[in-house]
């Protein structure tokens, strides 16, 4: 009977998120890194579970006001993996953003949903088909948004800072808080999270594979003049070459040297990579290129020479302002793991 009602609660909320990984064109989101956040969205319901315990029980906190709470630590806690993944430069898109939410979301539900099928007891199919359409997506469609918002907010203010995060999260702890308190019946709340929640996310897509592109033929252009600068030695009269110059003050001449050598090897990757997110957009397949594994040494190598303080003072001139997802997506291409870049 639990296991008809696992199925039931969360068979909705797996295949809407299997249907989101195969819709992203790109596949920057790998099956590794899609159930590292559901794992991650199961870990933040078992504290959140224990939080909500330790409240009730030892600090005496009344459950109408706990009622109230609860949807800010849930949502926390959810957001808390995606936003570690976007301050990191570890997620490209805002679709990649809304993958990483939802499955967090879906992790969040199984355990929700455990924890609901061994208490209650009660296997009523339109208990669990409400939980799995309403309940579940509530959860995944929730992050995803906070997720999407986040990472939107922080590209346009090239900022990391986690200030950024916060209207995204209020949103979501607004939904959550409203899906749980509006006195509607289970089944039309349920209705109006599957009416709104796919919207929302296919509008989600389609922009963010607009942006996608526009980011893409822009940033080529800037990661090829700036090569061709390099290799034609016309770069000592850019103004990057004059901020170079000037680090010479800070930094010893061949650290200086190393980071010229690192702006140019980070630009030819993020060249590859951005290859390869065209070719897939048109269906096609690129096996990897044998060359990247020298490269990828040598961006290693460079990295570990000019160290974390050399690496922040170029981190402005970098392409795409040192994020690390192209570079990951090239090493998993070259390993023939299923990382970013494969489906």
């Amino acid at each position: 009977m639990m296991a008809f009602a696992l199925l039931t609660g969360l068979l909705p909320v797996v295949l809407l998120l299997a249907g989101m990984v195969t819709m992203d064109c790109y596949k920057l989101v790998s099956r590794r890194e899609a159930l590292g956040s559901i794992a991650w969205g199961a870990l933040a319901g078992v504290i959140s579970w224990g939080a909500h315990a330790l409240a009730r029980d030892r600090l005496g906190v009344p459950p109408g006001l706990l009622r109230w709470i609860a949807p800010i630590v849930e949502e926390t806690l959810k957001l808390a993996w995606v936003a570690l993944l976007i301050r990191r430069r570890l997620v490209g898109f805002l679709v990649d953003a809304a993958i990483h939410g939802f499955a967090i979301g879906a992790g969040f539900a199984l355990v929700e949903n455990l924890y609901y099928a061994a208490s209650l007891h009660d296997v009523s199919p339109l208990l669990w088909l409400a939980r799995g359409l309403g309940t579940a997506v509530m959860h995944g469609g929730a992050t995803a948004m906070a997720a999407v918002v986040g990472q939107d907010l922080a590209k346009r203010q090239a900022s990391r800072c986690l200030v950024w995060f916060a209207p995204g999260l209020a949103f979501a702890i607004v939904v959550h808080t409203l899906f749980n308190r509006l006195p509607l019946p289970p089944l039309l709340s349920t209705a109006c999270v599957i009416l709104f929640v796919p919207a929302i996310l296919i509008v989600v897509y389609e922009l963010s594979e607009s942006r996608t592109r526009r980011w893409l033929g822009t940033t080529m252009d800037r990661d090829l003049d700036l090569l061709e600068q390099i290799h034609s030695g016309a770069i000592a009269s850019t103004h990057v070459g004059s901020y170079l110059a000037s680090l010479q003050q800070r930094f010893p001449g061949p650290v200086v040297a190393d980071m010229l050598c690192l702006l140019e090897i980070h630009a030819e990757l993020a060249m590859r990579a951005k290859g390869l997110l065209l070719a897939r957009e048109a269906g096609l397949e690129i096996p990897p290129d044998p060359e990247v594994a020298g490269h990828l040494r040598e961006l290693r190598f460079l990295e570990r020479s000019i160290g974390v303080t050399g690496r922040l003072a170029i981190a402005p001139f970098m392409a795409g302002s040192g994020d690390r997802w192209p570079i990951r997506m090239l090493e998993s291409d070259r390993s023939g793991r299923a990382g970013p870049g494969r489906p």
